[in-house]
């Protein structure tokens, strides 16, 4: 029942498929891809992201495939920082956003994207892996301390034994459990906020 928009985020750099992946991922692959994809995430600004969603946005808002209304984004380790920037961003239009196994969410750095939580009016949900050093529990806290201080809605799980990446079933460290888990926690989201 929804319209799907997956954009090429790395389009500065090319046509999708911007860098060539494996079948299936393994620790031993994963160096060499994060490599190549780590330069080319440089580009996204929080100012791009915000140029790029608005874009988006309204690429959606104009198509006739798409229903009049609020949005809902999600977005899984890069995709989360996105999601939540495009939350902050865009608070006219967003009313849910997601982030799974999300990176640098809190950061200290001063465009870091829990930095914009008392723009955001959508509801968040974020499912953490507890063994993810992209995203470790501090951040977590401070993540969850800057969303309630400024009066969002959200709801922050970590998903015990989980690593990151764990929604994606073409690497080794797909879990199916935490998989599931995330579905229904973002499908909970999507037909409470749209």
């Amino acid at each position: 029942g929804y319209t799907v928009l997956v954009p090429n985020v790395f389009y500065r750099h090319g046509r999708a498929p911007v860098v060539a992946l494996p079948d299936f991922i393994t620790d031993a692959e994963r160096p060499a891809l994060f490599e190549q994809i780590v330069p080319l995430m440089g580009d996204l600004t929080a100012d791009a992201v915000a140029r790029d969603s608005a874009a988006y946005l309204s690429w959606l808002a104009d198509s006739p495939a798409a229903a009049a209304g609020p949005v809902g984004v999600t977005g899984y380790c890069l995709g989360a920082r996105l999601a939540l920037l495009t939350a902050g961003s865009h608070p006219e239009r967003v009313a849910a956003a997601a982030g799974f196994h999300g990176a640098g969410l809190a950061t200290d750095d001063p465009t870091s994207p829990h930095l914009l939580a008392g723009r955001i009016t959508a509801e968040l949900c974020f499912g953490h892996a507890d063994e993810d050093p992209a995203m470790p529990p501090e951040q977590i806290e401070r993540l969850d301390k800057a969303l309630t201080a400024a009066g969002v809605r959200h709801h922050s799980e970590v998903y015990t034994g989980a690593h990151h990446g764990f929604t994606m079933a073409d690497t080794n460290r797909f879990d199916a459990e935490a998989a599931e888990r995330h579905w229904s926690a973002l499908l909970d989201l999507l037909d409470r906020s749209l």
